[in-house]
């Protein structure tokens, strides 16, 4: 007998759910270690805003990992 459509469609959200949180998080950290690379390379926050299209608020904290 078949799967059930609606056991197979809720098994595909949760899938779909965990790769993209999985995913979400690695893009994060590179964006993280990116930052905080050009930091280290001189850049200071505001060049960095500038080249990522943020505010050197949130290039700051997306350095600190918030």
């Amino acid at each position: 007998m078949a799967a059930d459509p609606k056991q197979k469609a809720r098994k595909t959200v949760r899938d779909a759910q965990a790769t993209f949180e999985r995913d979400a998080e690695a893009v994060r950290e590179a964006r993280r270690r990116a930052f905080a690379d050009a930091q280290g390379a001189g850049l200071s926050l505001r060049e960095i805003a500038k080249e990522a299209g943020l505010h050197h608020s949130r290039v700051a904290e997306v350095i600190q990992g918030k």
